[in-house]
């Protein structure tokens, strides 16, 4: 790890040109360009998908006439959404770009964000945070662009500080709408007024990621999505590795030979193709190519890129030991943080009603906010016993499954101890936050290995089980003592927690016999 790699162009994969470092501070080049809308995309969409909670616990509750139990009620339905979108955002994704699905997620969800003022009791809140859910489904584009750009060596890494900064949307939110709710009353508008203006904020920084998503960045490394095939299959021939096979040896449906005139997709010829890589490299962003051996080369041609999703494909992907396994303890980790981020500012007000709504919300953001650092832990650590165990994929799932016991056991010790000392709770939810959000980046280390062919489809799948996870952790919550047992609550979510990651401990981390992905 040199420093200059955070800015300097990286050496690339030279058959699929991923690049093999992340230019985090580096936005003209193309890789740090995708990696900034990738985090910076999620953070806004994560910001407007939490929009409401900062502000239910006192304002929204008293404007609209809520009870707790409606409150808990409209958290339920924001995961809903969310979910579908997460499990159809997967097979788009391999289907049409992440690119384009990201984007999408953004503008069609900022519709609904735009509608939030005109809600007016809770039946109008339960379909406006509904609908909002669309934008919690950018994470899945989100990860599958940033695998589509990131080697294995340090995918973990781009995945975890994409994810956990993205994350961290969801601790602004609880600084930025009361902090913009305030700023409202102190200019003289009624509590009714000044928290539906508020909601303008995330709604122009939503609109405009979005368009400048489509506008400033490519589908992939080496250009048009559906291109991806015919430029894996010049880059391998290139190199002296042999053409691809047909769909009949290989893992990957390839559209013909390098010598076809055309994609099946209907894209440009492979001569077309050919001029474009040649006049591209002149003036590239991946013209510093990696070693690599012509089985590592193979590999990346036959098992890395993506295929275009079957039925078939979709049914022996999601129903495989291995996807189970991410979406299992995804749903612990993920689902955990989904449903405590959504109540925790009405724990602190409980236990501490002298804070007030903005002091508790402040307090609650850093659970949040530690994705900033939290979440890329987990990636980083992951990417680093990969090496360090000589590149076995054992090493990343074996660190997903002990973050899942230490933060389950972390809950467990909130549950029973249901501190009314503020240091005390901050520290043991600053631990629960600590594993918790290191085993998202864990997992997004290990979910480009599993089907890499199919890595939309994995990612959505496993996106999805982490908003499964944050319903039913939300369910738990809204019927354990009418809605605000909180401290019962934590204490079961910790056990189950612990109990799905130590019985899914002994699946393997990569089908037996799969080609690429290692």
């Amino acid at each position: 790890m040199k420093l200059s790699y955070l800015w300097a162009a990286p050496e690339v994969d030279p058959i699929n040109r991923k690049a093999r470092s992340v230019p985090v501070l580096n936005v003209f080049n193309v890789y740090g360009r995708v990696f900034f809308f990738s985090w910076w995309g999620f953070m806004v969409a994560f910001w407007a998908w939490y929009a409401f909670p900062p502000l239910l616990t006192h304002t929204i509750k008293a404007n609209l006439h809520l009870t707790s139990a409606e409150i808990a009620n409209s958290n339920i339905v924001s995961l809903c959404a969310t979910l579908l979108i997460r499990f159809a955002a997967g097979p788009a994704c391999d289907r049409f770009g992440p690119r384009w699905v990201f984007a999408g997620t953004l503008l069609f969800g900022s519709i609904p964000l735009g509608l939030a003022p005109l809600v007016h009791n809770a039946q109008g809140l339960y379909v406006s945070r509904f609908f909002i859910g669309i934008l919690g489904g950018s994470f899945v584009p989100c990860q599958v662009w940033s695998t589509g750009f990131f080697d294995k060596n340090v995918v973990g890494t781009a995945n975890a500080l994409t994810g956990g900064w993205g994350n961290a949307g969801g601790g602004i939110t609880y600084f930025i709408m009361p902090a913009v709710f305030d700023s409202l009353v102190a200019r003289g508008y009624s509590d009714g007024v000044a928290w539906r203006l508020s909601f303008i904020v995330p709604l122009v920084i939503t609109l405009a990621t979005g368009i400048s998503m489509l506008l400033l960045c490519p589908d992939t490394p080496t250009g048009k999505w559906s291109e991806r095939h015919l430029h894996a299959e010049h880059n391998l021939a290139s190199h002296g590795g042999d053409a691809v096979p047909g769909p009949a040896d290989s893992v990957i449906d390839v559209p013909g030979k390098i010598t076809d005139k055309a994609s099946s997709s209907g894209g440009n010829s492979i001569h077309e193709v050919e001029r474009g890589a040649r006049k591209r490299q002149k003036h590239a962003d991946w013209d510093h190519e990696a070693v690599m051996s012509r089985g590592e080369m193979i590999g990346a041609a036959k098992g890395e890129v993506v295929q275009k999703p079957t039925w078939g494909v979709i049914s022996r992907v999601t129903f495989s030991l291995q996807t189970a396994f991410h979406i299992l303890t995804y749903m612990c980790s993920f689902g955990g943080e989904l449903a405590i981020n959504s109540v925790l500012g009405s724990y602190y007000a409980k236990n501490f009603p002298q804070l007030g709504q903005t002091n508790a919300a402040n307090w609650a953001a850093m659970f949040g906010f530690l994705n900033v650092v939290t979440r890329p832990l987990g990636g980083v650590v992951a990417d680093v016993l990969y090496q360090a165990s000589g590149r076995s994929a054992w090493a990343k799932k074996i660190w997903i499954v002990v973050c899942g016991c230490i933060s389950g056991a972390a809950l467990v010790v909130i549950g029973q101890v249901n501190p009314h000392s503020l240091s005390t709770m901050v520290g043991l939810v600053a631990l629960a936050a600590l594993f918790l959000e290191a085993g998202n980046g864990a997992n997004f280390a290990l979910v480009p290995h599993v089907h890499p062919h199919a890595n939309g489809i994995v990612s959505g799948t496993t996106g999805a089980g982490g908003n499964l996870g944050g319903v039913v952790f939300a369910i738990i919550f809204r019927f354990t003592g009418g809605g605000t047992d909180y401290a019962t609550a934590f204490w079961v979510i910790g056990v189950v927690t612990i109990v799905l990651n130590l019985g899914l401990c002994w699946v393997q981390p990569v089908p037996k016999g799969q080609v690429g992905g290692r």
